[in-house]
This record gives structure tokens, sequence and C-alpha cells, in this order.
């Protein structure tokens, strides 16, 4: 097979690698992104972005679609279904991208094949988590379509209560759904989720799971089963807010560069550097992401701005 060199591989076309494919391909360096489907990944299903600095309103396949145009004009390549599966350092520091069908030769990897939501595997989450019909994996996002709404929030952990918190500012009720009697959360937010409960808007229901979403064309309901008792009610709402966890995509890394015992790779904060010379990271795929759009693409610019600190002198990675 033969060896397709570049300058820059980018593994992975959602926000953060075209962010740091169109910094890079700016800068003249040949640069082609990989991804394992199309470009956008998870930003594809947002059906409305708000918060992204400078535009109004957004849908994600806008935005995508935007960006790729802007990156290929500045004569990046961008290659659809094109799922990288190792990656080799060889000897003299040039690294070798493997995918199903061709082999690249690169002098910098930026690791960005993103993240996944953790779903709660019931029926309906499917079906309305398209379109805005009703259930969302981020709070930070979407609460404000949810403006004097009913919403259910499920989780335990620090985003799930944080996020609660932050959809008690807009929703008229937000009803927290927990599988458990205590939060996996740290203390002083489960502090102030208490506290916010005294309030009236935010009802906590513990030893309590989700078995389902109900509706037709969006959230009408979901129906709640109390894991002691195993009583079920079916509880009116208007959306259903998931925060039990990501998922990196990060398999096909593991014994390449450091992962965390989650799966997300590790890196220094400030330049993105892995644990493997000349293989940055960027995205919600790393330690640290505040899984933002607005982040992503920071740090897909951020790792296209380091790279030339390494090319310029390799020794700079150990600095």
């Amino acid at each position: 097979m033969a060896e397709i060199s570049k300058d820059v591989v980018i593994i992975g076309a959602g926000p953060a690698g075209l962010g740091a494919a169109l910094y890079s391909a700016r800068d003249r360096f040949d640069t082609v992104v990989l991804d394992k489907f199309v470009p956008g990944g998870q930003i594809n299903l947002t059906d409305r972005i708000e918060n992204y600095p400078a535009i109004g309103q957004i849908s994600g396949p806008d935005m995508i679609d935007a960006m790729v145009k802007q990156v290929t004009s500045f004569d990046a390549e961008i290659k659809n279904n094109s799922e990288v599966e190792t990656i080799i350092r060889r000897d003299d520091g040039l690294l070798e991208v493997h995918t199903d069908e061709e082999v690249y030769l690169a002098k910098v990897i930026i690791l960005t094949p993103g993240s996944e939501y953790r779903k709660l595997g019931v029926e309906g989450e499917e079906k309305f988590r398209q379109a805005g019909a009703g259930v969302s994996y981020c709070g930070t996002c979407d609460a404000p379509f949810f403006r004097d709404k009913h919403v259910i929030s499920i989780g335990g952990g620090n985003v799930a209560v944080e996020d609660t918190l932050h959809l008690a500012k807009f929703c008229k009720k937000v009803t927290m759904v927990h599988r458990r009697q205590e939060f996996r959360a740290t203390p002083i937010l489960v502090e102030e989720l208490i506290e916010e409960a005294k309030k009236g808007i935010i009802e906590i229901r513990y030893d309590s799971v989700v078995t389902s979403i109900n509706g037709s064309n969006k959230v009408e309901s979901a129906t709640l089963q109390n894991v002691k008792t195993q009583d079920s009610e079916i509880l009116d709402c208007d959306g259903v807010f998931i925060f039990v966890g990501m998922n990196p995509n990060t398999k096909f890394l593991n014994g390449i560069v450091d992962l965390d015992e989650s799966g997300f790779i590790q890196c220094d904060p400030r330049y993105l550097r892995t644990s493997v010379p000349g293989i940055f990271v960027a995205g919600d795929c790393r330690v640290g992401a505040a899984m933002q759009l607005v982040t992503a693409i920071a740090d897909g610019v951020v790792a296209a701005l380091s790279l030339k600190e390494y090319l310029r002198d390799p020794g700079w990675w150990r600095s």
C-alpha cells in the first residue's frame, strides 16, 4: 500500500478538527482531515445553536457546511468514510496513519475524534433526540429553548447537578431523577442543589429511573419507576435532559497515546501535547474538555498553532 505524505493529518472532522484544519491550511501546511463517517459529528444532531459568539442562530448542519467550505477553500482535503485503524511513530519521528484503505505519512497528527453522549437506552430516546423534539444531553446548550417549561433531568454527577441548576434559571419546573439516595457530585454542588430545591423549582426524585420517554411528534411525558418499590408513574413534561456521562471515541488509540481511566486523552492543557511527540489533541475527546462547540474549535486552533513550535524544534515537545 503506497504512502501518502502530508504535513498534518487531522483525525476527526468535527468542530475541533475543522478548526484545526482551517489554521493549519491557512499556514500553508499540506493538511488532510480523516473522518470515520462525514464531517460534523454530534453537532449535526443540533437543531439550533444560539451560544456561538457573533452568530445569532444557526443549525448544526449549516454551521458544519460553512466550516467545510471555508476549510476546503484553503486547500485542506477532507476524506469521508476513512476510519483510522492505528498510528505508528517511526524511528525518524514521522507518523504513520493507517486507515482501512490507505497509509498516510505525517509530520504531525491532531487527534479530534470527539466523544458521544452516553445513552439511557430507553424507548423514545432516539426518536426524540432528533431536530429539537425534546431530548437533550446539554443543559448549557439547550436550556433557553425550554423557558417556562417543565423538564426532567437525569443523573447524579457534577455535570448533572450543574446543568440542573442551570435549567432552573429558565424552566418553571425541573424534576431531577436520580437512581440513588446519594449523589456522586462534589459536596459543595450537592449542597447548592439542595438549597435551590427548597425554592420549589427543582424537585428531586430519589431512587428512581426513567424507563421510557413518551409522545407523538415531541416529548409529552416520561415514565418513572421507583427502583425500590418498582412502582411506576407517567409524569407530564416538555423535555428530558440526560446527564449520564460521555464516551470518548478513542478505542483505536488504546496503547498509542496515554488515556485516562474513562478513555479520554491525556495532554498538557497549554499546548495540547499528548504523550507521543508530534501528536496533539483537541476537543471533547481530551481530559478537561469543556464539551462546548466554541471551546472545541478553540482547541483545534491552539493545536494548529502549537504544531509550528514542534516543527521548528522537535525538542520543544519535552520543554
